[in-house]
């Protein structure tokens, strides 16, 4: 799995700035120095004496933070979120006048925001969709941002904040294709090929309504629209929102209908058992919807998605993949 840690400054109407995120404090290993060949059995008692007492007291310090409610995260003093940049206007690359890409998204004005809410400096890991999903499971980021439904199958791995935006789920296919996979039935036959994000809620979808057909996980969605334009798929699940951003610059793409979910809606990732963090990522996301910086966040990303912008995965010099 490619990944990439980027520190990046809010640019253009919005983006991430330099940033780190947490989750639960790593206590260090420490190792004792060698004694003296003459003195044996007391160093060693010493030594173990020594190390118990340090465990003891780093125990006794998460366990007095956790109980205070104390804000702990995975690098002190930073934030950090994992996010999969193929999914405009949520989170991807919008590109400057001079070629540069600078990743953007209503997800990442809403990562700065609670990081600066939370007086704390942002990082932002970018991987595949379902490196989300590790990155959170691992504990190895405090929060992750993908526009990301509350799924109960994946209360597991993560906690789930409130919801912060409400989309949808549609059924895509090509103007071309529109009247011959118009339905349910239509795209449920074992000749018709049907696209989905790999650990997606789309792919759930795909296979709960097309159970027969010839469903095709793919790691990005400009994979899927790739293959759509290309004629090699027929239909595919895909976020609403997500695909009326595409459709501006592929008018040749058609939403066929609204797919039913009963979870509607975006939530954030939060590492699993560090409910001091949940609890400031909710009031954070609370703050940003009433004070209206969430709808401000969202206006700004449909513009800056609109415009040129890349989705996937930057190369190694941080340029975007010809």
């Amino acid at each position: 799995m490619k990944k990439k840690i980027f520190a990046l400054g809010l640019a253009v109407c919005m983006a991430a700035s330099l940033a780190a995120c947490g989750g639960g404090s790593t206590a260090e290993t420490t190792t004792g120095t060698d004694t003296a060949a003459a003195s044996t059995e007391a160093p060693a008692d010493d030594s173990k004496s020594e190390e118990s007492s340090e465990g003891e007291t780093e125990s006794k310090a998460e366990e007095d933070a956790a109980a205070s409610g104390e804000l702990q995260t995975v690098t002190p003093g930073k934030l950090t979120v994992a996010t999969s940049p193929d999914f405009a206007p949520y989170e991807f690359y919008a590109i400057g006048e001079d070629g540069t890409p600078t990743l953007a998204g209503f997800d990442i004005a809403l990562a700065q925001y609670i990081a600066d809410d939370l007086g704390l400096e942002l990082e932002v890991v970018t991987v595949d969709f379902d490196g989300v999903l590790s990155e959170l499971q691992t504990k190895s980021v405090d929060l992750g941002m993908a526009g990301l439904s509350p799924d109960p199958k994946r209360e597991s791995i993560m906690a789930f904040s409130d919801l912060y935006y409400m989309g949808g789920q549609s059924l895509v296919t090509v103007k071309d294709k529109a009247d011959m996979y118009n339905s349910f039935e239509a795209v449920n036959k074992p000749e018709v090929s049907v696209g989905a994000q790999i650990g997606s809620i789309q792919m759930d979808l795909a296979h709960a309504n097309s159970p027969a057909a010839d469903i095709v996980p793919l790691p990005k969605v400009t994979d899927i629209i790739a293959e759509l334009l290309a004629g090699k798929m027929d239909a595919a699940y895909i976020e609403t929102d997500v695909a009326k951003s595409y459709q501006k610059n592929y008018p040749e793409l058609e939403i066929i209908m609204d797919v039913p979910y009963d979870q509607e809606g975006s939530s954030i990732g939060v590492c699993k058992g560090n409910e001091a963090l949940l609890a400031a990522v909710n009031g954070s996301i609370a703050k940003a919807i009433e004070d209206g910086s969430m709808e401000k966040f969202i206006t700004e990303a449909n513009e800056l998605a609109s415009g040129e912008k890349y989705e996937g995965l930057l190369d190694e010099s941080g340029q975007v993949q010809q």
